[in-house]
């Protein structure tokens, strides 16, 4: 196996085995553009460094031996020669960009003897010694693990005493002096001098950079972006080629267009006399790029000129890093540019009208994390160095939001009247908390997953949230957070940043991330492309309107449950559950309808005859019930029942597990006059809804968790009977289906579809089914489970492929051996997840379905995965 390449032998394909970097510098080269000398270890041999936990193999050693010897045939200088030195950088490159996540090393190769001759060649003793004095540095930092702050210290005790106001005061006798005093760092901080061996500072180097992939930064960084671990980062060894020997010498990182707005023109900036990290660590404050302009007018043409070209060949905005040296350009590494958002998209609309890109190319260029960063309030990053992070938790539902913390519903809607910005921080949320998360900003629990009731509701609504944050000690008696030292009570700020999961102390100043008009263009796009629809998990007009503005293509999941929840109504569903006998389930149920009517009929206006699906009543029964003594009292008062008699009715229909128990179809088993009463509403309002419009609504009636197919077959005849008495000759299409949720329900699928017209998959429930997981307490042990490696991914977050989705696989193709064309979707919240999509759109579905929110990022990822 080959584990070093020149420059000269790579590609731009080959990211995945040279990264990103030195697959871009084996195509610079083999473009003939001014790249220095140099060759790239593979990401392979990382992997296998890291692998065995050693010192670098021996034939990794004689391949980087051979690989340096061309280079100094090639650059006509001796790695660690005494009289024409060879000196080398020391880059990592992973096959995805992660600008300042690993280590890099400059100006390697120089000892106590080859700065001599680096200042004789060069004339030039002080810019030798200032090239040292970094390697030292950096090399004790990278390689040694020495505080930097040790070098850093030192040097600006000495300015400070020699009265310098910037490095370019020093001169070489006062580098000199820094030079032997970070030699007496290594000395005092490891017991050993600094290496003079050049190849052993190589080999020490490399795996130096190999360990970096490992960093806490890095696999921070990874982490966020949904980027593996098993990649490994690939080692560019680079001929040194030196900005800071002088005031024609220079280094500077540039993009081809504003990674801010987007528009098209060179941006960026550059530093005279320095060396690559004095731009990026700030050491120095750069000029503008505009400025090579006037110092370097030919130069500056020349790089103006490499830039379109470099951008027409990758077809992409680039970001290009070069240094001067002595007046000769140099191109150290071009990439895709890192952009915002808005720039993200106006690029890609720009490249389309440009003819660069077909609109298919151009949506690969755009993420479903950027469609996010769009459509939500983000933090300002200017601020976020300064913040104070509190605690972190699961980022439930993306944007961010700082306000007042409020520890109930009543309390927060009271806040929100007081013209305050409300953070509503619960230990976990229930169906009653709804008007209080409504006027939040932001949502916080202590308890709870990415498919709790919490985060379901905020990403329904598009409030951000935090679930599961188990860091917080949450009092609800006393209204206060605990978290470490930190005590927050009622009125005191946080901020949350619901896309990352991290909640700081105070307000953090808001950017907002809302572009209306870009987005729909890109989604139009997506439109044109897609073969799969994109339904709405929504039933409140709210939800609806924001679901259409963002694309949807119908409902796949109106949940009744959430309608019965309002003051009056919640009053009459307890005295239904609370009824004797079927009399005194008449009134309440008649109510009930009523508001039901009211509500479907808003729904089928608002849809204007796009498919749209109504879940039957779902939960367990007791979710409606009082909760305290004070509301047993008031539906004492409002019904026939003495407070005792609700007590003992109360006791009777508690469960050990509720969401094993009553809820669902079951419901219908035992108390069929439930859904009577809803599928009467649907077909009643449907009927008045088609005759004043002319557009025509096929309404389709869900029944939830079947999983037997007598369930099904049972309901189906009883239900199709109450319709045929509500239309008594009128004519209506419609359809009755089911949702899929249970293991037992996948498995016998095919005769199940013998009764149904379409099925959808409810992963929520299926995933927690088929693990055994509780989706509301997994939460405290499945980020464990990750982090070791027992499972990829949290599999209410993405779905489980070879479990769930297996189950999904076999259910598709059982339904489709007995009704070939029953309409097949996915309503769980990964029918939103772009991982999950991408593993959903290989079977023969007709749509998947999400919160309002979540459908940008669908449309998206289902376009970049239709075959062209």
């Amino acid at each position: 196996m080959t584990f070093v390449y020149d420059f000269s032998e790579g590609t731009k394909e080959q990211t995945a085995l040279l990264g990103g970097k030195g697959a871009n510098l084996a195509e610079m080269t083999s473009l003939g553009l001014p790249v220095p000398n140099g060759f790239t270890i593979t990401t392979e041999a990382c992997i296998d460094y890291l692998a065995k936990e050693e010192e670098l193999d021996t034939v990794l050693k004689k391949e980087i031996q051979l690989h340096i010897s061309n280079l100094e045939q090639k650059t006509e200088k001796g790695f660690g020669n005494k009289n024409n030195p060879l000196l080398v950088s020391v880059r990592s490159g992973s096959k995805f960009s992660m600008p300042g996540m690993m280590d890099t090393i400059l100006n390697l190769g120089l000892n106590d003897e080859t700065v001599e001759a680096l200042a004789s060649k060069t004339s030039n003793g002080r810019f030798a010694y200032d090239c040292y004095r970094r390697l030292l540095q950096m090399f004790g930092d990278v390689v040694c693990g020495i505080d930097k702050n040790r070098f850093e210290d030192q040097l600006t005790f000495y300015k400070k005493k020699k009265g310098y106001l910037e490095d370019t005061d020093m001169t070489m006798e006062d580098w000199q002096y820094l030079v032997d005093v970070y030699k007496g760092v290594y000395q005092e901080v490891l017991h050993r001098p600094f290496p003079q061996d050049p190849i052993a500072q190589l080999f020490q180097a490399v795996e130096a950079v190999f360990r970096s992939w490992n960093n806490k930064r890095a696999r921070t960084y990874r982490r966020l972006h949904q980027i593996s671990d098993d990649l490994g980062t690939a080692v560019n060894i680079q001929e040194m080629v030196f900005g800071n020997s002088g005031f024609e010498s220079g280094t500077g990182v540039a993009f081809t267009r504003n990674p801010a707005t987007g528009e098209r023109g060179i941006f960026g900036e550059f530093l005279l006399n320095a060396q690559g990290e004095d731009v990026v660590a700030g050491i120095r404050t750069p000029q503008p790029i505009e400025g090579l302009k006037q110092t370097m007018p030919d130069l500056y043409k020349e790089f103006e000129g490499i830039g379109k070209r470099l951008e027409a060949h990758y077809k992409d905005m680039q970001d290009i890093e070069f240094t001067i040296e002595d007046q000769k350009l140099y191109i150290l590494q071009t990439r895709n540019g890192k952009r915002t958002a808005k720039a993200s998209f106006n690029i890609a609309i720009n490249l389309v009208e440009e003819g660069v890109l077909t609109k298919a190319e151009a949506l690969q260029r755009i993420t479903p994390l950027m469609i996010t960063q769009l459509l939500h309030p983000v933090f300002d990053p200017k601020e976020l160095d300064a913040a104070q992070v509190i605690a972190k938790g699961l980022p439930a539902s993306p944007g961010a939001a700082s306000g007042n913390v409020y520890f109930t519903a009543e309390s927060a809607k009271a806040a929100t009247l007081r013209g305050e910005k409300v953070i509503l921080v619960r230990q976990e949320t229930s169906p009653e908390d709804i008007e209080g998360m409504v006027v939040s900003e932001g949502i916080v629990t202590s308890r709870g997953g990415m498919t709790s009731h919490a985060a379901v509701v905020a990403r329904g609504m598009g409030v951000c949230c935090v679930a599961g944050c188990e860091a917080l000690q949450v009092d609800e008696f006393l209204e206060q957070i605990i978290c470490g030292e930190h005590v927050f009570k009622a009125g005191d700020t946080l901020s949350v940043d619901g896309t990352t999961g991290t909640i700081y102390s105070g307000v953090i100043a808001m950017k907002q991330g809302n572009e209306q008009e870009l987005l729909q263009k890109i989604l139009g796009w997506a439109k044109e492309i897609n073969q799969l629809k994109v339904y709405a998990n929504a039933e409140t007009p709210e939800d609806i309107k924001t679901a259409l503005v963002l694309g949807a293509d119908g409902i796949g999941l109106a949940r009744t449950e959430h309608m019965f929840f309002g003051e009056d109504r919640i009053s009459e569903m307890r005295k239904m559950i609370l009824a004797r006998d079927q009399r005194g389930l008449k009134a309440p149920l008649e109510k009930l309808k009523q508001y039901q009517k009211q509500d479907f009929r808003k729904i089928f206006q608002l849809m204007e005859g796009r498919p749209c699906t109504v879940r039957l009543l779902d939960p367990p029964l007791h979710e409606f019930l009082p909760r305290t003594g004070k509301e047993i009292e008031e539906l004492a008062a409002a019904s026939d029942r003495t407070p005792a008699q609700i007590r003992k009715r109360m006791n009777e229909l508690e469960e050990q597990n509720p969401m094993l128990g009553h809820r669902g179809c079951r419901l219908a088993v035992s108390i069929p006059e439930i859904y009577e009463m809803q599928v009467r509403a649907i077909i009643e309002t449907a009927v008045v809804v088609n005759q004043e419009n002319k557009f025509e609504t096929v309404p389709e009636i869900m029944i939830p968790l079947i999983s037997t197919e007598e369930e099904m077959a049972l309901l189906r005849n009883h239900l199709d009977k109450v319709i045929q008495e509500v239309l008594d000759g009128t004519q209506l299409e419609y359809k009755i289906g089911t949702m899929i949720e249970t293991p037992r329900a996948c498995l016998l699928a095919d005769r199940i579809a013998q009764h149904a017209d379409f099925f959808s998959f409810g992963t929520n429930d299926l995933t927690q089914l088929t693990f055994g997981f509780s989706r509301d307490d997994s939460g405290k042990f499945l980020g464990e489970y990750v982090d070791k490696k027992l499972l990829k991914d949290d599999p209410f977050q993405h779905l489980d492929e070879e479990g769930v989705g297996q189950l999904i696989k076999l259910a598709v193709t059982n339904i489709q051996k007995t009704a070939k064309q029953a309409k097949i979707g996915i309503c769980g919240e990964v029918g939103g997840d772009p991982q999950s999509i991408r593993f959903l759109q290989q079977l023969p579905i007709d749509y998947v379905s999400c919160s309002p929110y979540r459908i940008p990022a669908a449309l998206l990822t289902i376009a970049q995965g239709t075959k062209q």
